[in-house]
């Protein structure tokens, strides 16, 4: 990219980037304007589409965005330090720890449903419930390894869970949006994860 950057600058007098927001992050970003660039970096879903323009390609896309650009009718999004692209990567990571929970419960809830295995209490999923888990028997060892499995799986899910939180408690002094977090949590029922959840305008 470096190359390519130099190469473009050295045929024409000005030249400024732009890309549309992707899954590789603004490395790219920072990249360009650590190189002394100008670069945007645009919303896909605020481009400007023509009806009937369905044939997407590489090169059709970059000549439409140069276009558009050169016309002032793109729309920037706000492009975070790295700091805040890594607590995102974080709290992206607990949502993804979450959902493997919540399948792993699944899992269980099915398995013992079809066994018949009925919690005599209201309130799953508390250390009552898990040692119920623990304490169930079944004539197939098959079975008892089955239920075995998916609890060591739930297990470590949740770990993961409380191990993600607690970075996430550790590296919120050095995040540019604290001032955000903790104003956020002073409102009822907003605890840390929630705030530090919270998305920001994508727009500057």
């Amino acid at each position: 990219m470096r190359r390519l950057v130099k190469r473009l600058a050295a045929k024409h007098e000005s030249v400024i980037f732009c890309y549309e927001a992707g899954p590789t992050g603004y490395g790219l970003h920072r990249l360009i304007q650590s190189m002394g660039f100008e670069c945007t970096v645009v919303a896909p879903s605020l481009i400007p589409r023509r009806p009937g323009d369905q044939v997407k390609t590489n090169r059709r896309d970059a000549i439409g965005l140069a276009r558009l650009l050169r016309a002032g009718e793109l729309t920037a999004v706000w492009v975070p330090d790295e700091g805040h692209e890594a607590m995102r990567d974080l709290v992206r990571g607990r949502s993804a720890a979450v959902e493997t929970q919540r399948v792993h419960r699944q899992h269980i809830t099915s398995f013992m449903l079809k066994h018949g295995r009925i919690f005599p209490r209201k309130k799953t999923w508390s250390m009552r419930y898990l040692r119920w888990l623990q304490e169930q028997r079944f004539d197939h060892p098959a079975h008892q390894i089955a239920l075995q499995e998916m609890v060591d799986a739930l297990r470590l899910a949740s770990e993961r869970i409380k191990r993600i939180e607690a970075a996430i408690e550790e590296f919120l002094p050095s995040w540019s949006l604290e001032p955000l977090v903790r104003s956020l949590q002073a409102l009822r029922g907003v605890d840390l994860i929630a705030a530090a959840s919270a998305r920001p305008s994508s727009t500057p």
